[in-house]
């Protein structure tokens, strides 16, 4: 074995290693990262996390939130589920420099399989790894983004190997990065990596028909397809209970017809366009992917002394005051609602981009380019309505997800390739001289002229006044001097992009003319990039976001009303009205809550309180069991009128669509009465039933996935159980005996009771995790396999 073969990837690992926990440094003395996602997860994870560790086993259901879900979304460990292990040996550093590491060494092994040279594939792998956006996702917790986006380089290098016709070496990492990919559980980013794939198949396929090689091109598609299916038949447990819980959630179709003003509503399979579009990028703010805070940065940016910002709050109120509020001054003049940071690629990588733009050849251009350009327009949202309501009504799946800005994804990972690319074809011996300093002075004119453009006349341009502005109305002069400092940052860093830009041409110009050798031009440019893009990173991600491993581990402390409630050893659950129930993971973590915070809740719970809980219907919070509202941090009221955990109800109120079901809560007395919608659920019960004053049910073991009712009546009732309803799951039986159990008041479960004495079980059950583990371990032998008689097989012939 040649061990200097695979020197230049151990030295590889080591630099992105110490590059990683370099920039998050704080790792080493045990500290990290404060994440606002990964804190509300905690919360909403508490009770599954509690269940794993006393049974030693996985629930599949949380109790703990938005009264009761499926917790396949939030956490959970599947059966044969062995890339988990690939995946921890790859991020074997500490969090969150393992995702920083996975996107060097991902984006390093694309290049590797495009034969970049490795000290230029290092370079390009610390440009793409370094990129802004990849960076402040940390930030916010978006932890299974950074995940996802950290493996889809790799999964192109697999597919790059295919068309390359080393079929053995592709389907294998192809079939591994994609089990992967998937198990990074993020179906946005991965959805967004396949329109990556299907333009580069396109590219491929047009090759293929101008060369007449289309046999080929089939071959190496269903080489392609063979591998993917088996990557993704690893994860089948993952994804069948994703795609059947997928149904019921947020993502999902529903039935109703009509707002919760009664106004008729526009039809949808997945979320609402509105929602959809919420963070659309605007056209102008593209811009800022060259030029760091072409709209003002951040939502807030710390502005210094020298700011007429500042200046203008210490004439009126004073240094303390000026200080408090030009450290969160609201710079962001963009379209978008929040904006941690401006997804900044670089003034260098966009120079290298329109460099590979003129001296790259081939196919793989034209699928950079087309795909560079279809993620920054399709990034625009509402601000370009013709293709984004195209793609929301037409394209599958693509109604699904929201924040259609972060698309951009793949701009970021296909700019940093083709400039790249770029700089493999500046140095190579074949490119002509004369068409290097053309492609150089090209280059330099787009980006430095752009930069110029704007430095020179931006003032003018543009009006720079926020979505937030009329925070700062009481003082208008405030406003006028925020949007004086708007258009100081617009210069200053279309000054910054055009040095940046000026010293990157200058040196791949004094290597044409002789004066530079290619390593100090490597050593020139990598420095400037690092530095461009580390230096916009720290502004946004930094020290400060670290604390303690204890503050992260056990991110909320009880206030006296959560000690008071806790004192309550019953089983009940919580409303939480001091903030917003539907974004509080903190509830969850000290009590059952009827709240959360998950993006893919419960369509119909969210309809729930759309339609009732928003109109202050007590009626629902009582049959939901909210025995405690809480009203401040150290304010809360107890609920005498909770339903309790079951009850009998009197009669029940039969109704025909979802329409129905939903405005029947409107006046329904919910300790006497039920309504169930008969067009989902064949029911031939009565509708009334006789009073029994002496009926008793009552919860007397609560499991988590197993709950236990006594009943005791004299004659046929009918009990309400404050659960939720979720059919592809929990199963109901009396004394044993599997029997049919019904939706209920739109979210509940329901059961009829014969008379007498009986012992009423609810399991949590899916079968989809069983059936989706035998699928998985049946693709992991074909993985083996496949691979190990390939290359049999090929041996034998060459033999």
């Amino acid at each position: 074995m040649n061990l200097k073969k695979f020197l230049p990837f151990v030295i590889a690992i080591i630099v992105f290693a110490i590059a990683s926990v370099l920039y998050f440094n704080p790792v080493l003395t045990g500290k990290q990262m404060k994440q606002s996602d990964i804190t509300q997860f905690i919360g909403m994870s508490k009770s599954v996390n509690e269940y794993r560790a006393e049974k030693g086993e996985e629930p599949y259901w949380l109790d703990n939130a938005f009264s009761g879900m499926p917790a396949y979304q939030v956490s959970a460990y599947y059966p044969n589920d062995f890339v988990r292990y690939i995946d921890k040996a790859i991020r074997f550093l500490p969090r969150p420099a393992d995702y920083l590491f996975l996107y060097f060494l991902s984006f390093f092994l694309l290049l590797t399989a495009l034969k970049v040279d490795w000290k230029l594939a290092v370079l390009g792998s610390l440009s793409f790894g370094f990129s802004t956006y990849l960076i402040i996702i940390f930030g916010a917790g978006h932890n299974a983004k950074a995940h996802a986006i950290g493996y889809m380089p790799m999964v192109i290098a697999g597919v790059i190997y295919v068309f390359r016709k080393q079929y053995l070496l592709g389907f294998v990492l192809t079939a591994l990065a994609m089990a992967l990919e998937i198990y990074s559980n993020h179906p946005q980013m991965t959805y967004y990596l396949g329109f990556c794939l299907l333009i580069l198949g396109i590219v491929e396929f047009i090759e293929a028909f101008k060369t007449k090689t289309i046999s080929v091109f089939l071959k190496q598609a269903s080489i392609l397809v063979a591998a993917m299916l088996i990557g993704v038949g690893a994860n089948s447990a993952r994804l069948m209970a994703m795609k059947q819980y997928g149904d019921y959630s947020t993502r999902g179709k529903s039935e109703l017809t009509i707002n919760p003003d009664g106004t008729p509503k526009e039809k949808s399979t997945g979320l609402d366009k509105e929602y959809i579009t919420e963070y659309s990028y605007g056209i102008a703010e593209t811009f800022n992917l060259m030029i760091p805070r072409f709209t003002g940065g951040g939502t807030v940016e710390t502005l210094g002394e020298d700011s007429n910002f500042y200046q203008v709050l210490e004439q009126n109120a004073g240094k303390s005051v000026a200080k408090e509020y030009a450290s969160s001054a609201l710079t962001y003049w963009g379209k978008q609602p929040i904006v941690e940071a401006p997804a900044y690629i670089g003034a260098i990588i966009f120079f290298l981009f329109f460099l590979g733009v003129f001296l790259v050849k081939g196919r793989l251009k034209y699928w950079l380019v087309a795909v560079t350009v279809f993620s920054i327009v399709l990034s625009w949202g509402k601000n370009f309505p013709a293709i984004t309501n195209f793609f929301i009504d037409y394209i599958p799946l693509y109604n699904k997800f929201r924040a259609v800005s972060s698309i951009q994804v793949i701009a970021e990972l296909c700019v940093p390739l083709l400039g790249v690319l770029a700089l493999k074809e500046f140095f190579s011996s074949e490119t002509l001289s004369e068409e290097k300093e053309n492609a150089v002075k090209k280059s330099f004119y787009i980006v430095g002229g752009i930069s110029l453009l704007f430095m020179l006349f931006g003032s003018s341009l543009f009006a720079f006044e926020g979505l937030r502005d009329a925070n700062y109305e009481q003082l208008p002069e405030l406003i006028d001097a925020l949007i004086s400092d708007r258009k100081s940052m617009l210069f200053n860093d279309s000054l910054r992009s055009l040095v940046l830009v000026l010293l990157t041409a200058g040196a791949l110009w004094l290597y044409l003319k002789g004066k530079l050798q290619q390593v100090a031009v490597l050593f020139v440019v990598g420095g400037l990039i690092v530095f461009d893009l580390v230096s916009i990173d720290l502004n946004y991600v930094n020290k400060e976001d670290f604390t303690t491993a204890r503050k992260v581990q056990k991110p909320f402390l009880p206030t006296k009303a959560d000690e008071e409630i806790l004192k309550d050893k019953s089983y009940y659950r919580v409303a939480n009205f001091a903030g917003s129930p539907l974004q509080d993971g903190r509830t969850s973590y000290f009590h059952n809550s009827i709240g959360g915070y998950h993006a893919a809740k419960m369509k119909r719970y969210q309809e729930l309180f759309d339609y009732q809980i928003a109109k202050n219907n007590f009626e629902v919070l009582n049959m939901l069991n909210a025995k405690y509202i809480i009203v401040g941090e150290e304010q809360f009221q107890e609920n005498p009128e909770a339903n309790g955990n079951a009850w009998f109800v009197n009669s029940l109120q039969k109704v025909t669509s979802a329409n129905e079901e939903i405005k029947a809560l409107d006046s329904l007395k919910t300790k006497s009465e039920a309504v169930i919608d008969v067009s989902d659920f064949k029911y031939d019960g009565v509708d009334v039933f006789e009073k029994d004053s002496t009926a008793t049910i009552k919860l007397v073991k609560n499991d988590l996935i197993e709950l236990t009712y006594e009943t005791n009546s004299s004659s046929k009732q009918f009990a309400v159980f404050s659960e939720i309803y979720y059919k592809d799951g929990w199963n109901a039986y009396v004394d044993g005996e599997n029997v049919p159990h019904y939706r209920v008041n739109y979210v509940l479960r329901g059961l009829e009771v014969s008379e007498g004495q009986h012992t009423i079980v609810f399991k949590y059950e899916p079968t989809v995790i069983k059936t989706g583990g035998l699928l998985s371990l049946l693709c992991y032998g074909l993985l083996i396999l496949v691979p190990i008689g390939w290359f049999v097989i090929s041996k034998k012939r060459k033999d």
